[in-house]
């Protein structure tokens, strides 16, 4: 199995390897020594229903589709030979296939993922740009005795970035037909992030107009083009087909609830063995699949490479490096986000369960539009599944038997579950701001403990709890509620003999107030906690030292469970 993976020649004890963290060019990997895990079977797989003109591949972000896509666009251009890119893969084991497939096709490569702006305007400059460079790229063309002089002004237009939107709109179509007259042989489309410049459109509130031009670039492009020998498109999401597809024939879509492509997408848990042992690291394989693991698509489970590679590149600076959410890393995570923000009761219960560890089940759209996404619960549950968020139990695991229309999901692996909890975090930091903590912060300064167990109690509902309602978890809610309202807020500060939970600060006005927190087992033990809480306070002297300071000092003892909270006092003057 070994020569699946990567030149032997790197497989020695001690020899660094080098990890391509951010290049998703094959050939930049391939020439300069980079370690590859070997997908080219993807190659042989794809050609295997030639027949189908389109084929539609989502998957979530960071699973290598645009290295995918380079892998193929340099086997089947027409214009290189790349033999020796190949030279050792899987695919090069079928001579036949490649005698007829490498480097014998003119191929159009165009990937969307830069198309973003605030505005319309600004988009539409970005996508026009990105056509203006592959013409440029395909600048040898104007040297065609083939093509006429409309042909040749139209070309310049376009490579020029002068052209008009209904030119821009039909660019793909006009260069493939270009392509094809050129070399007399149908050309391969391969379209990279489709849907990056709808969801940006989606999110900035220009969805209408860029769902025009693309699906003006797409139609054109697809529907009835004999100068096509075929197309692959890679995404997140599947767009339903009429509203960007539409007319579109021979259409075949794979996502990562079917099995075909899975496994060229992701890691399987075989080839991070593999890799592990390639980096003499194989004592971190527990973290590495408890991190980043536990995808399940299809019949496949994969890791997530993105991660993979980065934890390696890691641990061959620092051997003792930790994992890291180098997920969070790339994105603002804005659709969670946007989920907490939609979050009414039920859908809170259920976050809460997910954050525990455990499953639910969900009705889940794999055909959805940008535009409607926001539209239901099932829809936003479908994005989580559809980006990576969240991912399919696996039948063994699973209670009772799940109806076919519907999916027990859960959070794959801990890089996002804390990618969840942090988001939660800052969602409820910034929430806690504008929610009216007016009478809390009366009662707290006035010594008024019911008042404050009141509108505490208050608060806790509003929140979504995560790690099984852990001390952390209630000293991130005590800070939060503080924080951004003009008191300094310092938590597990050493005073006296300890270190106080929260203490929260009234320069101004001369006072402060000392929170110890604990964490009940159950409610008839919350007051019990209560006063071992206070008992802390004056045993430790958490107040003494800041008796020369303030005027007046609140020490509370507050008792946690679930969402609820029981306070009392111990004042000092």
């Amino acid at each position: 199995m070994l020569g699946k993976y990567l030149c032997q020649r790197r497989k020695t004890v001690n020899t660094k390897l080098y990890f391509p963290v951010g290049i998703s060019d094959f050939k930049k990997i391939r020439e300069n020594d980079y370690y590859y895990i070997d997908k080219s079977g993807l190659i042989k797989e794809l050609l295997k229903r030639e027949s189908a003109e389109v084929t539609l591949i989502t998957r979530p972000r960071r699973f290598g589709k645009t290295m995918g896509m380079s892998m193929l666009a340099h086997f089947f251009d027409i214009r290189s030979d790349n033999r020796r890119l190949f030279d050792g893969l899987e695919i090069t084991r079928d001579e036949a296939l490649c005698g007829a497939w490498m480097n014998q096709y003119p191929v159009v490569f165009l990937t969307l993922k830069d198309i973003d702006g605030l505005t319309f305007e600004d988009a539409y400059e970005r996508l026009a740009v990105q056509i203006s460079n592959l013409y440029k790229e395909h600048a040898y063309l104007l040297e065609s005795e083939r093509m006429d002089s409309d042909d040749r002004t139209l070309f310049k237009e376009l490579k020029s970035g002068s052209a008009g939107k209904i030119q821009v709109g039909q660019s793909l179509h006009t260069l493939i037909r270009l392509m094809r007259d050129y070399y007399q042989k149908p050309v391969i489309l391969l379209l990279d992030e489709y849907d990056v410049p709808m969801a940006k459109a989606s999110s900035n509130g220009y969805y209408d107009q860029m769902l025009d031009i693309m699906k003006e670039i797409m139609s054109t492009a697809l529907k009835d083009n004999t100068a096509l020998r075929f197309a692959v498109i890679t995404g997140c999401l599947k767009i339903a087909k009429e509203s960007i597809f539409t007319g579109t024939n021979n259409f075949v879509s794979d996502n990562i609830t079917d099995s075909r492509f899975n496994e060229y997408f992701g890691f399987t848990q075989e080839e991070v063995d593999q890799i592990l042992a390639d980096a003499n690291v194989s004592g971190k394989a527990e973290e590495v699949k408890r991190w980043y693991d536990g995808y399940h698509f299809g019949r496949f489970d994969v890791y997530c490479p993105w991660d993979v590679m980065n934890y390696m590149r890691d641990l061959q600076q620092n051997p003792e490096a930790a994992p890291a959410s180098y997920w969070k890393n790339t994105s603002d995570n804005a659709v969670i986000r946007s989920f907490i923000e939609y979050a009414g009761s039920n859908i809170t219960k259920k976050l809460e369960t997910l954050l525990a560890g455990e499953y639910i089940i969900q009705r889940i759209d794999e055909n959805l539009t940008y535009d409607y996404l926001h539209s239901s619960e099932d829809n936003l549950w479908s994005i989580l599944y559809l980006t990576g968020y969240l991912t399919k139990v696996r039948e063994g695991d699973l209670k009772v038997p799940v109806r076919e229309d519907m999916a027990a999901l859960t959070i794959p692996n801990a890089e996002i579950q804390e990618i969840f909890e942090s988001t939660i975090i800052k969602w409820f930091d910034d929430s806690a701001k504008i929610w009216n903590r007016s009478a809390l912060f009366d009662a707290v300064w006035a010594g008024n403990s019911e008042k404050v167990t009141q509108e505490m109690n208050v608060l806790l509902r509003k929140t979504i709890s995560y790690h099984d309602y852990k001390e952390d978890f209630y000293h991130a809610f005590l800070a939060g509620i503080f924080t951004g309202a003009g008191y300094s807020v310092e938590s597990n500060r050493e005073h006296g003999e300890g270190r106080s939970d929260i203490v929260v600060y009234d320069t101004m006005n001369g006072r402060v107030a000392v929170f110890e927190a604990k964490l009940s087992r159950s409610v008839d033990r919350m007051e019990a906690d209560c006063d071992t809480a206070l008992e802390q306070i004056t045993d430790r002297m958490y107040m003494k030292e800041l008796e020369e300071d303030y005027d007046q000092i609140f020490g509370y003892g507050i008792a946690f469970f679930k969402k609820r909270c029981l306070l009392k006092k111990i004042e000092q003057k």
